[in-house]
């Protein structure tokens, strides 16, 4: 369990403490804003190229392995975006979205073999916790800077965080290589449940790939609302400060705002999974975070400053309600942690790469419209959708 929240802890912390800084790394290297964006745009693509592989390396090493090589290789790319060469700063980009989507698409399987019968108050915790990384680094990326020197000491620190975690998963890592090269090794062995976990598993791949998720439409559904979600999460980190500065609000005000929208997000990704693990039919939920997110989103479209922090409590636990779920729904819609797993890599890399467009997509319409009346509103069609594939998710079927 500490292992998990040390990792989730890490999962977006290298990410959210990047846009405070992103006039200053912009500064340093004389980058144009469009160049500029791609400090946030490569990781967000290469999460989900680099969900591709992740299943296939947990197969072949085993999921504590790829864990403790993925933050490894996390806190390795954090240090090379700070090196002086500008081409570093887009290689450990790379990098660093690799690691993470390695970390996203495992996590589930991990839960649902270790915690089967506490499958969704774990996810609670670790989408909770990731959250409350992404809150922190962004809190605490410009005090990091005047206290380190500058950009690079801030976005460095965060290299510690991911050494620690890998630190804690390293004996896991070694103690289920172990028990994999002796497979005659009892369940009950000194080398721990972990163990024996390894060798159902080992045995679980022998046995065959799984169902088809390309020919299942539950596994497209869970996977077009996990990558909705995404868009509207980035949509949101890339351009809802401009929307309330563009509207008149202080450029203070609106980080803020922006922080205290990330910061309840904290409540729906927590209490959401809750109460839908205790539900075998998790449709009334996803109206209620999709309606949620709707009325904030209206309320951004009508009055955007003048009920800002309401819009942004209701967008803010719908967003977390809307991640907690669509997590959720990789554990509870699949029969095994195989399965699982392999879900996870699916939803997260069509996820992925689906939510890198929204905010160029965004910026695009904004700048042909010269208005944010279209941008927004575009945003409730999402919504739509959202009602739509999680409705069909949320069904109480299995792949």
């Amino acid at each position: 369990m500490l292992g998990i929240v040390l990792a989730s802890l890490n999962m977006r912390a290298a990410l959210a403490g990047v846009s405070p800084l992103m006039s200053e790394i912009g500064g340093h290297f004389h980058l144009s804003a469009a160049t500029s964006s791609l400090v946030t745009t490569i990781p967000l693509v290469f999460m989900g190229l680099g969900s591709i592989v992740a299943p296939r390396l947990a197969r072949r090493f085993g999921t504590e392995a790829v864990l403790c090589g993925a933050l490894l290789l996390l806190c390795g790319g954090i240090l090379l975006r700070v090196t002086p060469p500008v081409v570093a700063l887009f290689a450990g980009c790379a990098l660093v979205g690799t690691a993470i989507a390695l970390l996203n698409v495992l996590m589930p399987g991990l839960v649902k073999r270790d915690f089967p019968d506490r499958a969704a108050s774990m996810t609670a915790l670790y989408s909770t916790t990731l959250i409350l990384g992404a809150t922190g680094s962004a809190a605490l990326s410009v005090p990091l800077e005047n206290a380190l020197g500058g950009w690079r000491g801030s976005l460095a620190s965060w290299a510690l965080l991911a050494a620690v975690a890998a630190l804690v998963w390293l004996p896991q890592a070694v103690l289920t290589r172990r028990g994999a090269a002796r497979p005659d090794a009892p369940a009950g062995s000194s080398a721990g449940s972990s163990v024996g976990s390894a060798a159902a598993s080992a045995s679980a791949v022998h046995a065959g790939e799984g169902p088809r998720l390309t020919r299942s439409p539950l596994a497209w559904q869970v996977t077009l609302m996990m990558g909705t979600q995404s868009l509207i999460a980035y949509v949101c980190i890339a351009w809802m400060p401009t929307i309330f500065t563009d509207h008149g609000m202080s450029k203070g005000g609106a980080g803020l705002v922006y922080a205290f929208y990330t910061l309840v997000q904290m409540a729906g990704s927590f209490f959401v999974p809750l109460l839908a693990g205790r539900m075998r039919d998790q449709r009334v939920p996803v109206v209620a975070v999709v309606a949620l997110m709707a009325a904030g989103v209206t309320g951004l479209l009508i009055a955007p400053v003048a009920g800002a922090w309401v819009w942004a409590t209701l967008m803010g636990v719908a967003q977390g309600g809307l991640l907690g779920l669509a997590l959720t729904f990789m554990v509870l819609r699949t029969r095994d942690a195989h399965t699982a797993s392999r879900l996870s890599g699916m939803a997260q890399t069509w996820g992925y790469l689906l939510a890198s467009v929204g905010p160029f997509a965004i910026g695009w319409v904004y700048g042909a419209t010269d208005s944010w009346t279209l941008p927004v509103s575009l945003l409730l069609v999402a919504c739509a959708a959202l009602l739509f594939l999680g409705l069909g998710a949320g069904r109480d079927r299995k792949i």
